[in-house]
């Protein structure tokens, strides 16, 4: 027993050592800076939605085969044993297939076998129809996976945008602080030397502290965003992610494609719009479906059986002298199935009308989508473009203020003053910029592109 524990106790600590080195091993595979193509390349491997819907789409496939095979005959063996007791009786007969047996034993035995075979005609194109119809789910179930990588990559492309705005953010942040810290020593130096008061270095001090907070402010909302992107690639919560960032200024300023261009390119190759295009053509299939249940079927019947009883020669003897053979063709017309025919084509009818809204929402939900990107990536250009003149006017005036403040020509409130319209210009730089990138990026998606970062 001893021997047996200690056994199990190693094979699970090879186990385990196996599976730790199985994770260092994937994890020394992941790049050590994630460029957006590698982001999106690992969410549709990994994402558990995406590969929930590649599951479904298999089973939409396995269905096909299903539909197919109703076209084939059906092949089925069929047995059955049966014990007689007549404590009562010296002698009785018993009905053996086509023959009556009489005995004397007061115990029987007989068994039955057949094998049969149908194999369906014509049954008005339910079958055929169904192929069709499992078809088309099955291209469904495809175009909802594209649609969902889609939307994953749509997801991945925003949150790792963001990613890059918080992470300059926190730089632009470590800026402000560095210029307060200098405000802040110098302040502390004009106190010694009795050219600026207590309540002056108070006001810095405090912009010092206000600084620092909205810095570590800033790095909370990245470490949100980091672990936001991470669970949508499947990472460990643990797992380093470090973006490779690119120059972006010329990418917020990219050329924006017309709106019309965009709408027409995302009609022929969003996966939704042709998914909702064979909703309409599977409606029409249930519709053919049902009306199948008002005709007549066809089947080919045919089977082969025997029987045996104790008491009537020997068995292998009566298999062969009962063994019988069947062919037939059975024709079945449906009369009244209480109104089910005519309720099932109704329904139809109206599954039909429905997909054809669904798929003018989906349109209309499209465009709305596209003119919202557009508008925002249009103003959000317009915007950067306006900042950037912004923030080297805000820079000038704040160094010169800085300078005239040393000097003792201005006030603290005027030195504050401008750093603070340095800062906020900085921060709608940084934004505009990432909101032009990220609608720039929405764009080229939809219109069959992508956007690299």
């Amino acid at each position: 027993m001893k021997v047996k524990r200690l056994i199990l106790t190693a094979a699970a600590a090879w186990l385990l050592h196996s599976g730790m080195a199985a994770q260092d091993s994937t994890a020394t595979a992941l790049p050590q800076q994630w460029t957006l193509q590698q982001c999106i390349d690992r969410a549709k491997t990994q994402n558990v939605a995406v590969r929930r819907l590649r599951v479904s789409a298999q089973s939409a496939q396995i269905d096909v085969k299903d539909a197919k095979s109703a076209r084939l005959p059906q092949v089925s063996f069929q047995t059955s044993q049966g014990f007689s007791n007549r404590p009562f009786q010296s002698n009785s007969a018993m009905v053996n297939g086509s023959q009556v047996v009489s005995t004397n034993h007061k115990n029987s035995y007989t068994g039955d076998y057949g094998l049969s075979a149908s194999m369906p005609l014509y049954d008005g194109g339910q079958t055929a129809n169904n192929v069709k119809l499992q078809q088309l789910n099955s291209q469904i179930a495809d175009l909802n996976v594209s649609a969902q990588e889609l939307n994953l990559e749509e997801s991945v492309t925003k949150l790792y945008v963001q990613i890059l705005y918080a992470q300059e953010t926190v730089k632009q942040d470590k800026e402000q602080i560095e210029l307060s810290q200098k405000q802040l020593d110098r302040g502390r130096g004009l106190f010694k030397s009795g050219l600026l008061n207590k309540a002056d270095v108070a006001q810095l001090e405090s912009q010092n502290a206000t600084d620092r907070y909205q810095l570590v402010a800033d790095e909370s909302t990245l470490a949100d965003y980091k672990l936001q992107l991470k669970q949508l690639l499947e990472l460990d919560g643990d797992q380093d992610l470090e973006l490779a960032t690119s120059g972006t200024d010329a990418d917020a300023l990219t050329p924006l494609p017309a709106k019309a261009d965009v709408y027409a390119a995302a009609l022929a190759l969003r996966p939704e719009i042709q998914a909702g295009k064979l909703a309409m053509n599977r409606s029409e299939l249930d519709e053919k479906i049902a009306k199948a249940g008002s005709l007549p079927s066809i089947s080919l019947n045919a089977g082969m059986s025997t029987n045996t009883i104790t008491g009537n020669s020997g068995f292998f003897d009566q298999l062969k002298r009962q063994w019988s053979n069947t062919l037939g063709v059975t024709l079945s017309v449906p009369i009244y199935d209480r109104g089910k025919t005519k309720n099932a084509i109704a329904k139809a009818r109206l599954e039909k009308e429905n997909s054809y809204l669904d798929l003018l929402d989906s349109q209309k939900t499209l465009w709305k989508s596209i003119e919202g990107y557009w508008q925002q990536a249009t103003s959000a250009q317009q915007r950067y473009a306006a900042a950037k003149e912004q923030v080297q006017y805000a820079r000038t005036s704040y160094e010169l203020t800085s300078e005239q403040f040393r000097l003792g020509l201005k006030n603290i409130v005027q030195l504050l003053t401008d750093k603070t319209n340095l800062s906020k210009a900085a921060q709608q730089m940084i934004q505009a910029k990432y909101m032009a990138v990220l609608n720039a990026a929405m764009l080229s998606y939809y219109q069959g592109g992508q956007m690299a970062l």
